[in-house]
């Protein structure tokens, strides 16, 4: 972060300038023959919870209330010879709902590393140091074809069917991204070939783009820590589709300079290196009974044998689906979980989204269960979905999930803690606009039955 000799922030002057210049550059090329398609997306995001405490706000009350207004204008363009151009300019900002309706915003959050708001006079927003407006470049990329293979430089999206442990997340306003080069090529038959060298991501705040912010979660001394990726990310994928009904997709990772930041803890100076595998095989086809889907994964995050002073353990993971269309409008789905814990205590990382350490990609994967089910646990899901065709379609899903010591959802605990999830969702179209309410109901099996209620409502206008 650049500061001015008084001390004040200059980001907002430079995005301001990186703006301007991307304007200037597309008149140019206006001017040149160079035609730019526009699209984008206006969003108005609220979410509110209740953690259960006798303290604690009630929903809907300010106090317990985030929200955000937000518009993204995407400008894509063929430049010629094989070359493409795409760039995203994200507006952030709360209408001055905090002023009544809201004390924080959702996606860029005055926090710091603790999740605690960082405020002086404990307002929320209102206080001089809190963000809520802001203007980002959230893409910007070139791409070249050759033959079968495309290149693609800058800022862009990874999705998780190709990069199942450094993606770009859908759940919050808008979504995150990374600094990267990708290479897909499809010269097999039937085969897509992908690497990827991933520098940097934007996280899920989109404030600021740094290192890879976190390699998921790490358990040392019974202490929850989340160690960033301080050096790069290198990634290898495969994917086919030869067998009859069925897709494989293979990923290998190595992550350098894993728990740098921790010298002080560990003693290492430098970090390590850790090695991830994720295999992941669909099988569905028309003619199966039911419109039968199927699928399984696994994987392995193998980190160095010592970071520092603290011996590391691999962390191995497991899991099963499958999903039925039993009448044309229901379709309904099971799915098995398993992710290792050592039970002499060794340190181990979680099985989570290296780009921001919120989802994983494990099928039993929630609205808010990421930790629970991320590390030394097994958990089972159900979920539902029923079409009422114009009007809609209604979500319910639930999972329970058996913790081990040293599961991240402790809450306190010296050890992990069982965790329950039920969640609701409502999906609509209306002119145009999409629209999702969603209720989340979280338990936790300790001594005081914690639990905690949220609700989000988010109505989505893509152009």
């Amino acid at each position: 972060m650049i500061k001015n000799k008084t001390g004040k922030n200059m980001k907002k002057t430079l995005i301001s300038l990186a703006t301007a210049s991307l304007i200037a550059s597309s008149a140019v090329a206006s001017d040149k023959g160079i035609d730019f398609t526009t699209t984008g997306q206006a969003v108005v995001y609220y979410q509110t919870h209740n953690d259960g405490k006798s303290d604690s706000a009630d929903l809907f009350s300010r106090d317990a209330s985030t929200a955000n207004v937000g518009i993204q204008l995407d400008i894509a363009s063929d430049l010629k010879n094989g070359f493409t151009f795409g760039s995203q300019l994200t507006y952030l900002g709360t209408s001055g709902l905090e002023k009544n309706l809201v004390k924080d915003t959702q996606q860029i959050s005055a926090v710091d590393d603790n999740d605690e708001l960082k405020t002086d006079s404990g307002a929320g927003l209102d206080a001089k140091n809190s963000t809520t407006n802001q203007l980002m470049l959230t893409k910007i990329f070139i791409a070249k074809q050759i033959a079968n293979t495309t290149v693609k430089i800058g800022r862009q999206e990874l999705p998780q069917s190709l990069s199942p442990l450094a993606f770009t997340e859908g759940w919050n306003v808008f979504k995150n991204t990374f600094d990267a080069v990708l290479v897909v090529n499809t010269d097999i038959k039937d085969t897509t070939l992908v690497g990827a060298y991933v520098g940097r991501s934007t996280g899920m705040d989109l404030s600021s783009v740094g290192n890879l912010t976190t390699v998921s979660s790490l358990v040392l001394d019974e202490n929850t820590i989340k160690p960033k990726v301080s050096g790069t990310a290198y990634m290898i994928t495969v994917q086919n589709k030869s067998l009859p009904m069925t897709t494989i997709t293979a990923s290998y990772y190595n992550l350098a300079g894993v728990g740098k930041e921790l010298a002080t803890t560990t003693g290492s100076t430098n970090g390590i290196e850790a090695n991830a595998l994720w295999f992941d095989a669909k099988i569905s086809d028309k003619s199966l009974p039911m419109g039968l889907k199927v699928g399984i994964q696994a994987g392995s995050i193998r980190p160095e044998s010592k970071l520092g002073s603290v011996s590391m353990e691999n962390t191995t993971a497991f899991g099963l689906k499958a999903g039925i269309n039993p009448m044309p409008a229901l379709k309904v789905c099971g799915a098995y979980t398993y992710v290792s814990g050592n039970k002499d205590g060794e340190t181990q990382v979680a099985v989570k989204n290296t780009g921001t350490g919120a989802l994983t990609p494990l099928y039993t994967q929630m609205i808010k269960n990421g930790d629970a089910i991320s590390l030394d646990n097994s958990t089972f899901m159900l979920k539902g979905a029923y079409s009422l065709d114009d009007m809609g379609t209604v979500i319910a899903r639930t999972t329970y999930t058996k913790a081990g010591s040293i599961n991240l959802s402790n809450k306190g605990s010296k050890k992990g803690v069982d965790y329950n999830e039920f969640d609701l969702m409502y999906k609509i179209k209306v002119s145009g606009v999409d629209l999702l309410a969603a209720y989340v109901y979280q338990a936790w099996d300790t001594k005081d039955d914690k639990s905690n209620d949220m609700v989000r409502f988010v109505a989505r206008y893509n152009f």
